[in-house]
Parts: structure tokens; sequence; C-alpha cells
């Protein structure tokens, strides 16, 4: 039984002239500054992923050993899953009010409204 045929990109295709691979700037820019937490003002962000709820909190600009600590003792204490990626921590579900006493306690500050 037969698949088809495989693509072949280089039948009189001529990638030279003026192709080029795009090279598009982050969106987000990782600090290379480590402040303590007093200094920090955090917000909220909320995202929908594979139609789950993930919790947005950052931008933190703290060391990676220090954040991956910082995030495995929040995901005990919340009963959750989550990552550290770019600056901001990710955690599953909405722990929105329980996480922001727990940053509060540990002396993170917020923005307004947030």
């Amino acid at each position: 039984m037969s698949r088809g045929k495989k693509l072949d990109l280089f039948i009189g295709a001529d990638f030279d002239d003026g192709w080029a691979e795009l090279q598009s700037p982050r969106k987000t820019q990782i600090a290379s500054e480590i402040l303590e937490p007093k200094k920090h003002t955090l917000h909220f962000a909320k995202e929908k992923r594979r139609g789950k709820v993930v919790t947005l909190v950052g931008p933190f600009h703290l060391s990676k050993e220090s954040a991956t600590t910082l995030l495995k003792k929040l995901k005990k204490q919340l009963g959750c899953g989550g990552s550290f990626k770019e600056g901001f921590m990710e955690f599953q579900g909405e722990p929105k009010t329980k996480l922001r006493e727990l940053l509060s306690q540990e002396g993170f500050r917020f923005k307004n409204g947030h």
C-alpha cells in the first residue's frame, strides 16, 4: 500500500534569492538584575491553555535557584502544579486569592487592582 510521494522542495526551487529566516525579538525581556522581594511589583494574568485555566504571576527578578525554591514552596502550599518560565510563575487553576496571601507573607507587593 502506498502512502503517496514525499514532497521534495528542491525540485525547481531556488531558496538563495533573497530568502531569509525571520528573527523576531522576544516579547518579554528577561531581567538580569536581581531584586529583593520588597522591590517587586507583581501582577496576575489568566490564560486558557487547552481548555484549562492557567494563572500567571510576575515578573519576578530572582535568581533561578531562589525562584525554583519559591515555586516549589508555593506549589506545595497551594496543592497545584506549576512552572517558572521567562520571569513568570505559572500555576494550574485559579488560586489567585490564596497565592496573593502567600506571596505577601513572603514580602512581595502587587500593582494596584491586582
